[in-house]
């Protein structure tokens, strides 16, 4: 499942939240229709799906690189599964399996850590001990852990591009359906 948000933010944030939470002077989606948060209440961690919850503890993108991978910077998962149409060399092939180890690695950590944050965050407002202070403390923390997710994310995207030639870029981009003819229009310095 590859879910596609429009910020790193909306991401986080239930279905619906991106809607306004007060349709009616009641705070309901209207009258008789119940609210759109019906059953998130039942949620291990209420901030987010477990859908998102598996997403994050597996290292998926999530959406997060789409600025890399729709501006001609493959990324690492997707270069190995087209690896063989690609013509990838066993060192190429090597050297992109090592960086998406890497990034399994490090984005799967930075998802416990957001996993974590809202579960805290949760625990902070269900147990009534959330303060002004501690509100700010906790979102900026799960904030900045979103902020290095996307960012480990399309840094991976980047190191990808030095591994590859750019005929291969170009056929990445064939390959999956996109519009541009191949990578980023200054080029690259990847190693052939």
């Amino acid at each position: 499942m590859n879910l596609i948000p429009a910020l790193t933010l909306v991401l986080m944030l239930p279905a619906g939240a991106a809607l306004s939470q007060h349709s009616g002077h009641d705070g309901h989606a209207g009258a008789g229709h119940g609210s759109p948060y019906a059953g998130m209440e039942k949620r291990a961690v209420k901030a987010l799906s477990d859908g998102q919850i598996t997403e994050l503890r597996a290292g998926r993108g999530m959406g997060l690189a789409l600025p890399a991978e729709l501006n001609g910077y493959p990324g690492p998962l997707h270069v190995l599964e087209l690896g063989d149409s690609l013509g990838l060399t066993a060192d190429q092939r090597a050297k992109v399996q090592g960086l998406f180890d890497a990034m399994k690695a490090e984005t799967v950590a930075l998802g416990e850590r957001i996993i974590a944050g809202e579960t805290e965050l949760d625990r902070l407002f269900a147990e009534k001990r959330i303060t002004p202070e501690n509100l700010k403390a906790s979102t900026a923390a799960i904030a900045a852990t979103q902020g290095e997710l996307r960012a480990a994310h399309l840094r991976y995207h980047l190191f990808t591009l030095e591994i590859l030639s750019p005929h291969q870029v170009q056929v990445y981009g064939k390959l999956r359906g996109y519009g541009h003819a191949g990578g980023p229009s200054q080029g690259h310095g990847g190693k052939h």
